[in-house]
């Protein structure tokens, strides 16, 4: 059931955070600290989740960001145009200077990590982010009182849904997050692809073209998902705070603001929404102000509530 009407949440996002949806912070804050990054592996049902660990060069316990990438990504994708950096490797960067570890991950079957791509399932990336969680509270130097989620795209879904079973979880950002999954993906793979993976086994393969030219494979397993796993729904039973971050430009997860608002208007808790004027990666590949001022209003949010 809808929690609060179209105006009320207009009025909330104006009372609580005005000053991070109309005056975003372009340039990033002078660092505090040097940041150090390791490698690191955990197990998940039976396989190894790899992740990279970046710390302060200080002494903690420190608060700890976890971040969840996209769609068919991994967690050292996209470089920063203009910088010798990667989208996650800048944020963790800028993190650390300010105080915050962060572990970066690729869940099971992307980048490193083991398991095959076509077995992905949204459960299975839920199941990879709770894990996460487990092992950074269990580290040394770090505070397990202090934990937030940050997803990207398909991420953002893993994040929210994290977000909703954990209580661990104190604060989550969701950047240019799924919240819709059977439009985004109907229009992501096809109507077709989509289709026959809800029509086939669960075990056969789905062979689909993404925009942008590549190809991806997966089982009807992941299809099926599309609408058991709602990110929306999972979002209601987390009444810690929640950043939302949209590009007004994003042809991936669209129409936006709307499907960032969606979040907001079913999330128990303090909130806000940070409108860019930036496509689904922030323009990562065109604009790294864009980039800069999504982690700058991911820094002042964590600073505010973690």
């Amino acid at each position: 059931m809808r929690k609060r009407s179209t105006a009320s949440i207009i009025v909330v996002l104006v009372m609580l955070l005005f000053s991070l949806t109309s005056h975003v912070q372009a340039a990033l804050p002078p660092p505090e600290h040097t940041a150090v990054e390791n490698n690191v592996e955990f197990q998940n049902q039976g396989q190894t989740i790899r992740g990279t660990l970046t710390k302060p060069d200080a002494e903690g316990p420190f608060p700890v960001v976890i971040i969840f990438h996209g769609f068919s990504g991994q967690r050292h994708e996209m470089p920063v145009v203009g910088t010798e950096e990667a989208l996650f490797q800048r944020t963790a960067r800028v993190l650390a200077e300010q105080g915050y570890a962060s572990l970066r991950i690729d869940f099971r079957g992307s980048g490193e990590s083991d398991g095959q791509w076509a077995d992905t399932t949204f459960s299975g990336q839920i199941a990879d982010a709770l894990a996460a969680v487990d092992y950074v509270c269990a580290l040394d130097g770090i505070d397990p009182n202090r934990v937030a989620v940050l997803g990207l795209s398909q991420g953002g879904l893993v994040a929210a849904s994290a977000a909703g079973r954990d209580p661990r979880i104190a604060s989550a950002v969701l950047w240019s997050a799924v919240a819709n999954p059977p439009a985004t993906y109907s229009d992501l793979l096809g109507a077709d692809a989509v289709t026959a993976g809800l029509t086939g086994g669960v075990d056969d393969l789905v062979t689909a073209s993404l925009p942008w030219g590549a190809t991806t494979t997966l089982k009807g397993s992941f299809f099926r998902e599309l609408y058991m796993v709602d990110p929306v729904a999972e979002i209601a039973a987390f009444k810690s705070p929640l950043l939302v971050i949209v590009g007004l430009t994003d042809l991936i997860v669209s129409p936006q603001p709307q499907s960032g608002e969606i979040y907001l208007a079913y999330h128990p808790g303090d909130e806000a929404l940070v409108q860019l004027d930036a496509d689904h990666m922030f323009d990562c590949l065109a604009r790294p102000e864009k980039v800069d001022e999504a982690i700058c209003a991911t820094v002042d949010w964590l600073g505010k509530t973690l």
